[in-house]
């Protein structure tokens, strides 16, 4: 009877994957292959010090966070970056600053492709500032498993400056990809900034008032008119999408893979930089590679 079991249980295991998606037509699991090497010219690598923490001291966090979508996760975070840190990005890649390109399907060759995407890049160097956001937005994460950092890159985006509306991710490669994304605004042209927010046409719309403060939303501005707040409450959620304001300091995070072991991406997590309209954004990408759950 044992020698039955056995067997029993190894067809089990020889045949759990084919049953399991026979059963779930049209949503097949991760094939996962094993962990791609790791490019440490792309990674922001941690070393022992900063895991054990006994590295670099950084200053303590003073962000506050307000979540604006579960499914996918999308979290807006207020002053995400101090001041100096703002200071000391700009100054860091001004000299660097290079056209950005587009990267193809293929995930391995690039073009220059102004009229999909119209900004200045800048792979920034390593400073102790820029290792603390680093590990900031790794702690925001929780420090998940198999999980790295990209090398962070600052965006410049003048007047007419754009990125047209495209996914952060790439199909699954075998359970691994860029699990999720921070925009953060370092420069916002002293307050002077038109346009240059970052869309969401897949997301649902704010139906609170409270985030007209980080938001677009329809209506006058309630600073400008004391009626304009129940115009707004009343138009809000009419229709789908939003856009977040490029306020300097703050940072929007979403993930961009479904947690169900399918490998698939987030529709949702379309998004597009709007045309700049008059004066100078600047941005921060910071882009998680890693196990996708």
């Amino acid at each position: 009877m044992f020698s039955y079991i056995v067997a029993f249980l190894g067809l089990l295991v020889v045949f759990y994957n084919p049953i399991a998606e026979f059963l779930t037509p049209g949503v097949p699991q991760i094939r996962r292959i094993p962990r791609p090497r790791l490019n440490e010219d792309l990674l922001a690598l941690e070393t022992a010090g900063a895991i054990n923490g006994t590295g670099q001291q950084c200053p303590p966090n003073a962000y506050s966070i307000h979540i604006y979508s579960r499914a996918p996760l999308v979290i807006y975070v207020e002053n995400f970056l101090s001041a100096d840190e703002r200071s000391h990005l700009l100054e860091i890649s001004e000299p660097i600053f290079e056209p950005s390109t587009v990267t193809h399907d293929d995930g391995a060759t690039t073009e220059r492709a102004p009229t999909v995407r119209d900004s200045e890049v800048a792979l920034i160097p390593r400073t102790d500032a820029v290792r603390c956001i680093e590990a900031r937005s790794r702690a925001l994460q929780g420090w998940p498993d198999e999980v790295w950092t990209e090398r962070l890159r600052v965006q410049r985006y003048r007047p007419g400056g754009h990125y047209n509306h495209h996914f952060d991710w790439n199909p699954s490669r075998g359970g691994w990809g860029r699990v999720s994304s921070f925009m953060a605004w370092v420069g916002d042209g002293g307050g002077s900034l038109e346009g240059g927010g970052t869309e969401f046409p897949r997301l649902r719309p704010p139906v609170d008032p409270r985030w007209c403060a980080f938001v677009e939303c329809p209506g006058p501005d309630p600073a400008d008119d004391e009626s304009a707040g129940t115009q707004q409450q009343q138009t809000l959620g009419a229709k789908l999408g939003v856009v977040f304001k490029p306020v300097a300091g703050n940072a929007v995070y979403w993930e961009n893979f479904r947690p169900d072991g399918t490998g698939r991406g987030y529709d949702e997590s379309w998004h597009a930089g709007l045309p700049v309209v008059k004066g100078v954004k600047v941005g921060l990408n910071i882009w998680s590679w890693g196990k996708i759950e």
